[in-house]
């Protein structure tokens, strides 16, 4: 029988506090410039697009779908899926794929957030809808 997946405590910062505890409501967030209008992920202060410190929380639908991933066959932990998905909202984020057949995963394939207790906050990851 299988341990419990282990998933570490993640590390915040004043600039993503209420990021974390969105996802204690089960929410990811984004953010949004209201200067250029682009999304992006990770939530900062400064839009990566036009740097405009005029940024916006925003509630993202956690839809997506697979961009590009990759299998890890072997390591201390066992196997694991990484890769990006693309939200519905725009922006793209590296995250772990859970609760799915790694085997059946495939790029398009639409995926889902969600989130995994920690010590502290949830972390994000995607599964497949």
């Amino acid at each position: 029988m299988d341990s419990p997946v282990k998933y570490p405590t993640p590390k915040g910062n004043p600039e993503t506090t209420k990021f974390w505890e969105a996802t204690v409501e089960g929410k990811l967030l984004i953010k949004r410039c209201t200067a250029c209008g682009e999304a992006h992920y990770f939530p900062r202060s400064l839009c990566p697009f036009c740097f405009s410190d005029q940024t916006v929380w925003e509630e993202s639908s956690g839809e997506g779908e697979i961009y590009s991933f990759s299998l890890m066959r072997k390591s201390a932990s066992g196997a694991y899926a990484i890769g990006y998905v693309t939200l519905k909202e725009g922006p793209s984020l590296l995250t772990n794929f859970v609760d799915c057949d790694m085997e059946k995963l495939k790029i398009g394939q639409k995926v889902k957030a969600v989130f995994k207790t920690t010590d502290g906050a949830p972390l994000p990851f995607f599964t497949p809808v």
